[in-house]
């Protein structure tokens, strides 16, 4: 039978929201806990059913929700235009604030893809978390020429495709949900100043990075990186994949999260 989510009230920086969230798994308080945030134009709806198939393989329980602005969440209104610290606001404002409202004050593992994997890696960055080790699947130090020609693909494939069309099967306001994407990933000057190596070398817990040889958004210069700054990390770059690994490759990124989490304490 398929999950309902529900809808929980928030305030941060400084603004009121509606977030939708919705818990997969196993129905077990007991087992451990994974959250996953979601890519630049995801949602609750976009998983499908990616989260309920890992937390199920792993035993674990899991919380998926829509950001501000994607899914059911409230939309963004359209003259608010996002800037380059709106990753550090979600994981230093957002999800803190999603987790004291639903009480959750155990460790957990946090596994985020792409946009949700920086999210993750400043979520983990912080001084105080609750990430006792975090998963990523095409993570975002810095912007490279392909990703913002990737990012001017999606703009003209929405304007003139059928791209907004397809992305609105998973949100309530697809505008919202992909002008406050597209208007910050497209930026020229967003292009070359933002950055996270300095943030993400306060990172403690284990890391493990995953990314396809054939991602359309970044190289794999990503996750090498990451594990520069953060040595400790271990990457796996996954060949003839792109994107999103969970949709390209779904049974051999369950087998590496399987094996990564096998080695961790409980």
């Amino acid at each position: 039978m398929k999950k309902k989510s529900e809808v929980i009230h928030l305030q941060w920086n400084g603004k009121q929201r509606d977030i939708e969230y919705q818990w997969v798994g196993v129905n077990n308080t007991t087992a451990p806990l994974m959250i996953f945030l979601h890519e630049g134009l995801g949602s609750i709806a976009h998983w499908q059913n990616w989260p309920e198939h890992l937390c199920q393989a792993l035993g674990y329980r899991g919380l998926i929700y829509s950001r501000y602005a994607y899914g059911q969440s409230t939309p963004r209104p359209a003259t608010e235009k996002w800037h380059g610290d709106y990753l550090h606001i979600e994981a230093q404002q957002a999800l803190p604030a999603l987790l004291k409202a639903l009480n959750v004050t155990e460790s957990f593992t946090l596994f985020g893809h792409s946009d949700g994997a920086t999210i993750a890696l400043l979520y983990a960055a912080m001084p105080k978390h609750l990430a006792k080790n975090i998963i990523v699947l095409a993570p975002h130090l810095y912007i490279e020429p392909m990703t913002t020609a990737g990012v001017q693909q999606a703009i003209e494939w929405y304007k003139q495709g059928d791209l907004r069309q397809r992305l609105s099967r998973y949100h309530a306001d697809v505008d919202s949900a992909f002008w406050g994407w597209a208007g910050v990933w497209g930026d020229e000057y967003y292009l070359h100043h933002w950055n996270i190596e300095q943030d993400i070398k306060h990172i403690k817990c284990p890391v493990l990075a995953i990314q396809g040889t054939d991602d359309e958004y970044a190289s794999l210069a990503q996750i090498y990186d990451l594990k520069k700054h953060v040595p400790h990390t271990e990457t796996c770059a996954l060949e003839v994949c792109r994107h999103s690994p969970y949709i390209d490759m779904p049974d051999r990124v369950i087998d590496l999260v399987t094996q990564f989490l096998a080695k961790q304490p409980m």
